[in-house]
């Protein structure tokens, strides 16, 4: 069949309808461009239906049957929950299709977004081909995102191991299974996993897990999961797998000789950005060594046509900084704007029990850290949670330009500190704000009013504040 080229020039045509995509083409439509968005599979990418929104489903649930588990604390009688793993998953796509229709390609279209559902590639400078269709473009944006990737570790392959776009195809709990990886994607779906029944074991071959984040973050979500009775192994390196986990079970076996069996494994080592088969090399767009388009300040990739968001640059994978990319693209690949990246007031969080939340800087030469413990937090104490802590951290003017906390709602708490580095607050400006009693957000505060005490109350300060006392005595009683 031979192709249609359409003789119109389209303001931007989009390779990708996850979350930049989504964010780009209605943002770009609205302010009145032509937006045709070619995406062969339902629009939403894998926040919705792989990433984000099935995970914090089966969160909640997993969550649900650890209170149940756990009620004494309150002095409530632990229960057992019976867990109906089928009613589970259903609860999944339950939130996925209230959510879908935000991501609809109704909803596009009635944006004034063309949606073309096929596999794009570019085909020359200026021409996208989708299916038996041509289009010009005056912009591009590249906005594929990434896929797991499934290490060459002998014989892994072939156990049908599970990655965390598959794992959502399981219609029974497994009783073992196995976590390779413990990143954010393994340690929030081993910990759920564990709490609704199975018997997790999660290998990490860093020293750590959650190795991204410092030590003491490791050590405390860690010491949570083996508390709840997960193995959590660390500096320890999958060195082969034998068997099949679709037709039986297998054995996972690690370089100290440890072999784990396993109903089922989950795969989460890492994500490889979806490049290979959409003709980047046709418009000389450059990639990195693991794929990732290589992206200016300005997401502009090494062809000034083309622009790229979200995972696909390897940039702070989550969907919020996917969003972002995505109204960037439209200020400054449509409207030359020139808005740059700054990362370093994106925040992310990590959604297993305890969470983890951090934004900015956190170590340096001139970085200063402010800590404090949560078992010290009256909210964290009066809920029965007095686990984590928050870490504040400065540079050489006092001014707030990181923060890490784990603890309940961490993720709810860091969007303060994340607001106060915007604005290049000081620790007197987050000491001298007065919050509601007693709550999780005053955490991070008391690691500021720590900070301040230690600089204020000190025989320094006193040496001044007590003949000033003294002097003021003399003028200032109730008789004169």
């Amino acid at each position: 069949m031979t192709d249609t080229q359409t003789d119109e020039l389209i303001d931007l045509v989009i390779i990708g309808g996850g979350t930049a995509g989504l964010v780009a083409a209605h943002g770009a439509a609205g302010m009145g461009a032509s937006v045709v968005m070619v995406e062969p599979n339902h629009p939403g990418g894998d926040c919705l239906w792989t990433g984000c929104v099935p995970s914090k489903r089966i969160l909640s649930a997993a969550h649900a049957a650890h209170v149940m588990r756990t009620a004494s604390v309150h002095g409530i009688k632990n229960v057992e929950p019976e867990i109906d793993f089928a009613a589970v998953m259903a609860g999944v796509k339950d939130a996925q299709e209230h959510i879908a229709h935000h991501d609809s390609v109704e909803r596009l279209e009635n944006a004034g977004v063309r949606v073309i559902p096929e596999y794009g590639t570019f085909v020359g400078d200026g021409e996208i081909k989708a299916g038996d269709e041509v289009l010009r473009y005056r912009k591009a944006m590249i906005a594929t995102g990434a896929s797991p990737v499934v290490p060459g570790i002998p014989g892994l392959r072939e156990s049908n191991p599970r990655t965390s776009d598959s794992i959502w195809e399981l219609d029974e709990l497994p009783k073992r299974m196995v976590v390779i990886g413990a990143g954010a994607i393994g340690c929030e779906l081993g910990q759920a996993f564990s709490r609704l029944g199975s018997d997790v074991t999660i290998v990490e071959a860093a020293p750590r897990i959650l190795p991204m984040l410092g030590e003491q973050v490791a050590e405390v979500v860690g010491a949570q999961m083996r508390s709840e009775g997960m193995t959590v192994l660390e500096g320890a390196k999958v060195t082969g797998v034998e068997g099949d986990t679709a037709t039986g079970s297998a054995t996972v076996l690690v370089d100290d000789g440890t072999r784990i069996e396993a109903d089922q494994i989950l795969v989460a080592v890492g994500r490889r950005a979806n490049t290979s088969e959409i003709g980047l090399d046709v418009v000389d767009v450059e990639l990195d060594e693991r794929g990732h388009v290589v992206v200016d300040d300005l997401l502009q990739s090494t062809n000034q046509h083309i622009y790229a968001g979200g995972d696909v640059v390897g940039k702070m994978p989550f969907t919020h900084t996917a969003g972002y990319h995505g109204g960037l693209v439209v200020s400054n690949a449509l409207f030359r704007l020139r808005r740059k990246a700054d990362y370093d007031t994106i925040p992310f969080a990590i959604f297993c029990d305890p969470e983890v939340a951090s934004v900015g800087i956190i170590e340096g030469d001139d970085i200063e850290k402010h800590h404090f413990d949560y078992d010290q937090l009256d909210r964290a104490v009066t809920s029965g949670a007095p686990v984590g802590f928050a870490d504040l951290f400065t540079d050489s003017k006092g001014r707030l330009v990181g923060a890490t906390v784990v603890g309940t709602t961490a993720g709810e708490t860091i969007n303060e500190m994340t607001a106060r580095i915007h604005d290049g607050a000081k620790l007197r400006d987050i000491g001298q704000m007065v919050r509601p009693y007693p709550t999780f957000a005053e955490g991070a505060a008391k690691a500021a009013n720590e900070a301040l005490r230690e600089q204020y109350f000190s025989d320094r300060t006193r040496k001044i504040t007590t003949p000033v006392l003294d002097l003021l005595g003399k003028f200032d009683h109730p008789r004169g």
